[in-house]
C-alpha cells in the first residue's frame, strides 16, 4: 500500500482521486492546501484523514510515502524537491516545471534520494498511444508528425471580460504551450526523441502569455508540425505519416480512437479498449514503479521530460514568452 499526500485541490485533482481509487494499492492519507478553509472542504469531501497548511508538516507527519502534484506550473519544481529531500516518491502534474533548469534540479533531487519521480502525462501510457507506437514499424519511413490540441478555455471568456485568471498570468507559468502544447510535445519526445531544431510563432497576449501557438521540430529525416490553442476551437486529429500510409489520432491528450490508412486506401482499426479512466494509467504506471523500486519509467522518463522542456523553453525564447521562474539560475 502506498499511502499519498495531494498538493492541489482543483478540477484534475478530482479526477486524480477518481482514477487513483480504482488501485488496490493507493492510500490517500493526507493533503496540503493553502488555506485551512479549502482544507477542510476539500479533506471532508474526499474523506483525506490529515489535512495541513504547511507542506512541511504534512512531510513530516509520517502518514505519506508519495505526493501528487498539482499546484500551479510555477510551484511544481520548489514542491517537488522539497517533497523528494523528505524522501517522498512524486508524481507531478504536467509540464513538470517551468524551465530546464527546473527539471534538472528535479531529476538531480531525485537521484539523490533515491525515489521515485515521474511526469504526470497520461497520454503516452494509454493503451492506445502505447498500441500506435506499437505499430509504427507498419508506416515505414516515418516523415512527419502532426499534432494538434486547440481547446478554447472557459477562463479566455473572463480572460476578454478584464478578469485574468491563473490560466493566462505568467507569473504561474501558465498559458497555451505549457498547458496543452505539451500534449503534442511530449508524445513526439517519446517516440523520436530530440529534434535537431524548433521553429515557434505565436499569439501572445496583454497578460503575458502565449494564447495560440504553432511549432515546427526538425529531425534528419522528418519534421514535425505541432499546434495548440487556448483561444480557439478545433476538431483536427493528429497524425503520423509515413512512407508505407498513416495513423491518425482522434485527440492527441487522451487517444481513443487509432486508425492506420494504408497507402492505396485500405484502414486497420489498431485501437484497444480502455476499461479505465484516463487518468489511471499514469498512477498504475507509477505505483508500479515504486513497488519495484524503479526512479522512472521507460516511457514517461526523465529524457522525455527533458526534452519536452527543452522544445518548449525554446520555442517561449522565439515568442518572447518570459516567467518569473526564468530568472532562478538553480534551486
Amino acid at each position: 500500500m502506498v499511502r499519498f499526500g495531494i498538493i492541489g485541490t482543483n478540477f484534475i485533482t478530482e479526477r486524480f482521486i477518481e482514477a487513483a481509487k480504482r488501485n488496490d494499492d493507493f492510500e490517500l492519507t493526507a493533503l496540503y492546501s493553502r488555506t485551512e478553509e479549502r482544507a477542510q472542504q476539500f479533506g471532508q469531501k474526499h474523506d483525506i484523514p490529515h489535512l495541513f497548511t504547511e507542506l512541511q508538516d504534512m512531510l513530516d507527519s509520517g502518514h505519506v510515502d508519495a505526493v501528487y502534484i498539482a499546484s500551479p506550473n510555477s510551484l511544481h519544481a520548489e514542491q517537488a524537491i522539497q517533497c523528494m529531500d523528505h524522501g517522498k516518491h512524486v508524481l507531478c502534474e504536467k509540464p513538470l516545471a517551468s524551465n530546464t533548469a527546473e527539471v534538472k534540479a528535479m531529476i538531480e533531487a531525485a537521484q539523490r534520494n533515491g525515489v521515485t519521480l515521474m511526469e504526470a502525462i497520461k497520454s503516452v501510457l494509454m493503451p492506445n498511444l502505447r498500441a500506435l507506437q506499437q505499430s509504427l514499424p507498419k508506416l515505414g519511413q516515418v516523415r512527419r508528425y502532426f499534432a494538434n490540441y486547440c481547446q478554447y478555455s472557459s477562463r479566455y471568456d473572463a480572460y476578454k471580460e478584464g478578469n485574468v485568471q491563473n490560466a493566462f498570468r505568467p507569473e504561474f507559468s501558465n498559458g497555451s504551450l505549457m498547458d496543452l502544447g505539451v500534449y503534442c510535445l511530449y508524445p513526439l519526445a517519446v517516440m523520436f526523441g530530440r529534434p535537431n531544431a524548433v521553429k515557434a510563432t505565436g499569439v501572445m497576449l496583454e497578460s503575458g502569455v502565449d494564447g495560440e501557438g504553432s511549432i515546427v521540430a526538425s529531425y534528419d529525416d522528418m519534421d514535425a508540425v505541432v499546434m495548440y490553442s487556448k483561444i480557439t476551437d478545433s476538431s483536427l486529429p493528429s497524425e503520423i505519416q509515413g512512407e508505407l500510409g498513416s495513423i491518425r489520432i482522434d485527440k492527441i491528450s487522451e487517444p481513443n480512437q487509432i486508425v492506420m490508412t494504408y497507402r492505396g486506401g485500405y484502414t486497420e482499426d489498431l485501437h484497444v479498449t480502455q476499461y479505465e479512466p484516463p487518468m489511471y494509467y499514469e498512477i498504475r504506471e507509477f505505483l508500479d514503479l515504486i513497488a519495484e523500486g524503479r526512479q522512472q519509467s521507460e516511457i514517461a522518463s526523465w529524457e522525455s521530460s527533458l526534452i519536452a522542456a527543452e522544445m518548449m523553453e525554446e520555442a517561449r525564447k522565439q515568442l518572447g514568452l518570459v516567467f518569473p521562474a526564468d530568472s532562478k539560475a538553480t534551486l
